[in-house]
């Protein structure tokens, strides 16, 4: 009988074939696995980094007035509010000796009132008392900010101008820009005020963080969301939207939207520039034209 050859034991270099291939294959998957965990990981870190730290994408404020109303010639009370919930808030009123009635001026995310002085300027020019207060957590105002906390802020505002100064609600103007005019919507929503203006505002946060992360779920992420397209249509007193035609932060076609979004009475005023040079205030004609639409109002005379 013939033997069989015994089987040569496999030496380093000498494996089945098959086993080789396989080897490689084994590694790709492997690596393929280790890169997918580290993307999903990666993901979830930036999604809970933009949950706990979205006030700080929100909010710019500062602490430091660099100038007052006193610097451009014009008289005025510098103010501390209480709010609701205990915080003092500061304020600068602006008298007019002959107002038309008084603008509650609601600023936008960054900066302090001392940055809105060529608003102050242009307000009193056409004739109105202005109130501008600071949010918690800017300027002097104690406090941090938050959405549920703005709205608290320009609550205290409204009570000084209605309760304090003893002003008829349907002589005063809620002027808001960009953040600001969610804060005055929110406001005008609760209370009847004789015009609501906003300037470079949007329709609700959740859109504007959608447009600048469009990779992250913003809609679950977002906590401060200032959803203005859903409280403008309850809003019953005559309402102009104004933004500049280059606005690279909130489109002209969103504030648009807004605007479609709200009841009559209502016009729109397109401006030359963008989101921090757009402003009425930026432009005499733009100045003159707000006028005109606020004087047709005949504030506290219906």
């Amino acid at each position: 009988m013939d033997r069989l050859p015994k089987p040569t034991p496999a030496s380093p270099g000498n494996e089945p074939r098959a086993l080789v291939r396989a080897a490689p294959g084994r590694l790709v998957r492997r690596l393929a696995k280790v890169i997918g965990v580290t993307i999903v990981l990666g993901y979830l870190t930036i999604c809970l980094a933009m949950f706990s730290l979205q006030a700080r994408l929100i909010y710019f404020p500062d602490r430091d007035y660099w100038t007052t109303p006193k610097e451009a010639g014009l008289a005025f009370d510098d103010l501390t509010l209480k709010t609701a919930d205990g915080l003092s808030i500061a304020a600068w009123y602006v008298p007019h000796a002959a107002a038309k009635g008084t603008v509650l001026f609601c600023h936008g995310n960054a900066g302090n009132i001392a940055d809105r002085l060529e608003s102050l300027k242009s307000f009193h020019y056409l004739g109105y008392n202005v109130l501008i207060f600071d949010y918690r957590g800017y300027g002097r105002s104690e406090g941090k900010p938050s959405e549920p906390g703005l709205y608290r802020d320009a609550e205290a505002a409204w009570r000084y101008v209605v309760e304090t100064r003893a002003t008829r609600p349907e002589s005063v103007v809620l002027f808001g820009e960009s953040l600001g005019g969610a804060v005055a919507i929110d406001l005008a929503a609760r209370h009847t005020p004789g015009a609501l203006v906003v300037q470079s505002t949007f329709t609700s946060l959740v859109d504007i963080g959608q447009r600048q992360y469009p990779f992250l779920p913003i809609g679950l992420l977002c906590t401060q969301r200032y959803a203005s397209i859903d409280k403008v249509p309850s809003i019953t007193c005559p309402k102009l939207f104004i933004h500049g035609t280059q606005d690279e932060l909130v489109p002209l076609a969103n504030g648009r939207r807004l605007f479609d979004a709200a009841a009559e009475p209502k016009d729109f005023l397109q401006t030359p520039g963008g989101h921090n040079d757009g402003g009425f205030e930026h432009n005499m004609e733009c100045i003159r034209r707000l006028g005109d639409w606020l004087n047709r109002l005949q504030l506290g005379k219906n």
